[in-house]
């Protein structure tokens, strides 16, 4: 057998450890072109395709003879990290780094199984932190052995979520002519790795067995491995477990009743059996565990709970607003764009907001500061504006970046593609971080008012209400009707104060009932 792993340098070469494989082609092959043309990265490999043997040295005294024929025609380069792991070698893949502050993260889906091949920055698996899905790619390529967690655990970043039989690191040797030479030279070290290899499948070993099995055992306080396994190759399947637990007592209802019980009950099962009325409906508790979003507001609404609120109602004349958009929707010709009162709302949210920058900022409660996000002589350069956005998956709030440098058909594309994204529960972390204000457009649900809390570092929150009809007087005491919008500002009281908040809202609701001032100074 012919070990593709053949040379190692010596620790003299340099601080990065490397190694080299080789490739041979027929003997009759001219050179690649990178060896006559001298490349400095396989210098190495051209004075021995030169040499019919070849030694090289790996110190000032050491030198090895490879006795290797001068067909020799290519080379592959690793890092240390592949250096240091062997063919037939087990690893543990652990959940990395997702992002800046994430502990942990919730395990949604395994994209493989246990036994199946994986090659290299394939997906294994879903996980959801509190701000982003992101998918976890394999760093090699190999087998996979056993999967540690199922789906809906909390994984700890760090903690180990499969192991993996690591395959070959290098692509296949390739001989053509006689070899016997490099055979006689590799051969000792393939042996050893060989050995080394199957030493560590025997100790490992390990049971056989799906995740859903092991938390079935976990479940009844069960050391899987005293189950003898009746399925293929051993593999411990969720009767095997049930039988165990019946033996020992802990499982009272045989274990032929065990899969037609639920169906029984519920009426479903192959005989048709119907709950009867006299019977009636069985009612309990359900305990649900926040996963996800859900935990992510829990978080920052507990944080929410320590601002000292306060909050300004305003109401906003949308008689303008309402024909804009119908403009705006009459002369479009993308079918992919469609156009709401929101994007219009953001821009003039921005425009005003680069008059009243202390509402675009964010509050360090241990030292007491504020920062102005962006702030640059005097004129706040990102606007992040965040909506809230409602979703099978809980409340989750992407933010549309740099609002001030964006058009309202720019602003209109980009929420379109956060709506999506949320709706399909794939929000990168930058979707979903750096926020600066948010906007909450209840309206679209339903209702007038909401009082809703600052999602902290941020130091301001508004609450958009429905836009509708409502009778108004004018001057001379005449009734005449008005699209009428409620909006609810929710300040950290130790920013900002009322009049400022007063202040910015009338520039904001100026902008909304004229939009030709909009315009005029949009930049």
């Amino acid at each position: 057998m012919i070990c593709s792993r053949i040379l190692k340098h010596h620790k003299a070469w340099s601080s990065g450890r490397r190694w080299w494989s080789c490739y041979y082609a027929a003997a009759h092959a001219s050179p690649p072109s990178a060896y006559r043309n001298g490349s400095p990265f396989l210098g190495f490999l051209t004075q021995l395709h030169n040499s019919p043997h070849s030694s090289v040295g790996f110190g000032s005294n050491k030198r090895t003879d490879l006795n290797i024929p001068h067909e020799l025609r290519g080379c592959c380069f690793s890092t240390q990290a592949s250096m240091e792991l062997q063919v037939g070698e087990i690893v543990d893949v652990p959940l990395a780094q997702t992002g800046e502050g994430i502990a942990e993260c919730e395990l949604l889906k395994w994209y493989v199984q246990e036994g199946d091949e994986i090659d290299e920055f394939q997906p294994l698996c879903e996980v959801q932190s509190d701000k982003a899905t992101i998918e976890i790619t394999s760093r090699y390529k190999g087998k996979v052995s056993q999967i540690l967690h199922d789906p809906g655990e909390i994984v700890k970043v760090g903690e180990t979520l499969l192991k993996m039989v690591v395959g070959e690191l290098l692509a296949p040797i390739e001989i053509v002519g006689n070899v016997e030479n490099l055979q006689s030279v590799v051969s000792e070290i393939c042996n050893s790795n060989n050995q080394s290899s199957e030493l560590k499948k025997t100790s490992i070993g390990g049971v056989l067995s799906t995740p859903a099995v092991r938390n079935l055992a976990k479940q009844y306080g069960i050391d899987i491995g005293n189950i003898h396994g009746s399925g293929k190759d051993g593999r411990v399947i969720r009767e095997d477990v049930l039988r165990y637990d019946a033996d020992k007592g802990i499982i009272k209802e045989a274990l032929a009743s065990s899969d037609s019980s639920g169906e029984k009950l519920l009426g479903v099962g192959g005989g048709g059996t119907h709950m009867s009325a006299a019977q009636g409906w069985d009612y309990g508790d359900e305990t649900i565990t926040l996963r996800g979003f859900q935990r992510a507001m829990v978080k920052s609404m507990t944080l929410a709970a320590k601002i000292p609120h306060f909050h300004y109602v305003e109401e906003i004349n949308c008689d303008a607003l309402v024909e804009l958009k119908a403009s705006f929707q009459k002369e479009n010709s993308d079918p992919d764009v469609k156009h709401t009162f929101l994007p219009v709302l953001i821009k003039s949210l921005s425009m005003a907001l680069s008059r009243y920058p202390f509402l675009n900022s964010s509050f360090n409660d241990e030292l007491h500061t504020v920062t102005l996000k962006g702030f640059v002589n005097y004129v706040v350069g990102s606007h992040n504006i965040g909506v809230a956005m409602a979703t099978q998956h809980g409340l989750v709030v992407p933010n549309i970046k740099k609002v001030q440098s964006l058009s309202i058909l720019e602003i209109t594309k980009e929420l379109s593609r956060l709506q999506q994204l949320a709706s399909a529960n794939k929000l990168s972390s930058d979707d979903v971080s750096g926020g600066t204000i948010t906007l909450s457009n209840i309206g679209t649900i339903g209702g007038k008012f909401g009082s809703p809390l600052v999602n902290s570092p941020e130091v301001a929150i508004i609450a958009i209400g429905r836009i509708q009809k409502a009778p108004h007087f004018d001057d001379d005491g005449n009734v005449y009707p008005v699209s009428v919008m409620s909006i609810n500002i929710g300040a950290d009281h130790r920013v900002l104060d009322g009049a400022t908040v007063a202040r910015f809202c009338n520039k904001w609701k100026l902008f909304i009932e004229k939009p030709e001032l909009l315009i005029l100074h949009m930049r």
